[in-house]
């Protein structure tokens, strides 16, 4: 399917924890490193997105800001 945006990272869903009509998905994209989104219970549902498929966080983002200490 394309996409506008250019940012995607795949990775496999370690959980999914639903509330209300929130859900948070965990994505492990290797390396100890983890991208989590909250998308609604529906688009969850909608996905079927469950605990070890693989999947991309595709992320669109007008402002992307850096941070050095």
């Amino acid at each position: 399917m394309p996409l506008s945006a250019r940012n995607e990272l795949a990775g496999t869903v370690s959980s999914v924890e639903r509330s209300g009509i929130m859900a948070e998905v965990a994505i492990d994209l290797g390396d100890d490193q983890t991208v989590t989104s909250v998308i609604t219970s529906a688009s969850a549902d909608r996905l079927d997105v469950t605990e070890g498929d693989d999947v991309a966080a595709v992320i669109k983002a007008t402002e992307v800001m850096v941070r050095k200490d």
